[in-house]
């Protein structure tokens, strides 16, 4: 591997604990799966209706809680035609992807930006874990994904990809960060975002561009600069300003007052080396869910904050390349609706 910079470690290193065997995969590596930053991480054959999310504390592993009483509800076979992961439920999917990780390397795990776009919950469980989304340094064994469809039933099947893996050399250590605020202006006519519709049909999450966005979604027109967010209602909105995260960097998308606690402003967080970097520039997408009490979003409203820290090295590609889905985005619906909306 490269030298040992202390960082993210970007493509190339990743790469490399492939082929060192510190990652390791019961299918060979899809072509596009190891990103500038992180890696996608696909689901396995099989998964399990589970009573309840937990966590498996340090003296458990995730196999060992599963055989208790009264945890697993059922076993589902996703190896034929995949299967369907229904609203309010809880389900536990074990990953291709096991971790031998080398001492000092260390993870965390975030939904992709596809996920979070469509109201899908997920957080990465591993053996004798005491923290969701974390991965010690040094841990060795399986992953497992929790998926809790929130909004839209899904299609599920083998390999495909809800969750993605920052590996990292060395403590995380935050160099900066920018605060983002929503967009409310609606001088060109045009939705300034969309409420998921309750009781929506199936999302394939293979059907790329194939469902209609007035199936799903309704359009948003504030109302002199506000929009009241209803309790338990999902949203998708955009920034005010842009955001450009450099080659040298990698950033995550955080809470910029988690003491509020009426809304939560995203799922999916991590922005690769690149983003943002084209010309005109690109906006954060935040997804959004009120709770307990309606709540009064106005334009330039603060609602999060981009954290950056250092790569341990450069990509050998940046984000913005031919499988790059937001690039240049607005306000802009996940990629399995039929067209752009920015």
């Amino acid at each position: 591997m490269a030298e040992a910079t202390q960082g993210v470690l970007p493509d190339t290193d990743l790469a490399d604990l492939f082929e060192n065997s510190a990652i390791r995969a019961g299918e060979p590596l899809d072509d596009d799966q190891i990103q500038p930053a992180s890696l996608d991480l696909r689901l396995g054959t099989e998964a399990y209706r589970i009573r309840a999310s937990f966590l498996p504390g340090p003296e458990r592993t995730v196999a060992e809680v599963l055989e208790e009483p009264g945890i697993k509800l059922h076993r589902i076979d996703l190896s034929r035609d995949g299967a369907v992961l229904e609203t309010g439920c809880v389900y536990l999917v074990p990953l291709m992807e096991t971790l031998q990780l080398p001492a000092g390397i260390s993870g965390r795990a975030n939904p992709k930006s596809s996920t979070g776009r469509i109201d899908v919950f997920t957080r990465l469980v591993t053996n004798r874990g005491k923290a969701f989304d974390d991965i010690p340094a040094g841990y060795s064994g399986p992953l497992w994904l929790e998926i809790s469809p929130r909004t839209f039933s899904i299609l599920v099947r083998p390999g495909d990809r809800l969750a993605q893996l920052r590996l990292r050399r060395g403590e995380s250590r935050n160099t900066s960060d920018k605060t983002v605020s929503i967009d409310m202006d609606q001088a060109d006519g045009r939705p300034v975002g969309w409420r998921a519709k309750r009781h929506a049909g199936l999302i394939d999450l293979r059907g790329l561009g194939l469902h209609e966005v007035a199936g799903f979604w309704e359009p948003l027109f504030p109302h002199k600069g506000r929009l009241v967010l209803n309790p338990d209602d999902f949203y998708i909105l955009a920034s005010r300003e842009t955001v450009e995260v450099p080659g040298n960097k990698a950033a995550e998308m955080a809470p910029i007052a988690p003491e509020l606690g009426e809304f939560r402003a995203h799922y999916a967080g991590f922005f690769d080396p690149g983003f943002g970097t084209n010309k005109g520039g690109s906006r954060a997408v935040l997804e959004v869910r009120s709770r307990d009490v309606p709540f009064i979003l106005e334009h330039g409203q603060p609602v999060a904050k981009l954290v950056y820290e250092d790569m341990a090295g450069k990509p050998a590609a940046l984000y913005g390349g031919r499988t790059s889905n937001y690039q240049g985005q607005g306000l802009k619906l996940s990629k399995h609706f039929a067209r752009p909306e920015e």
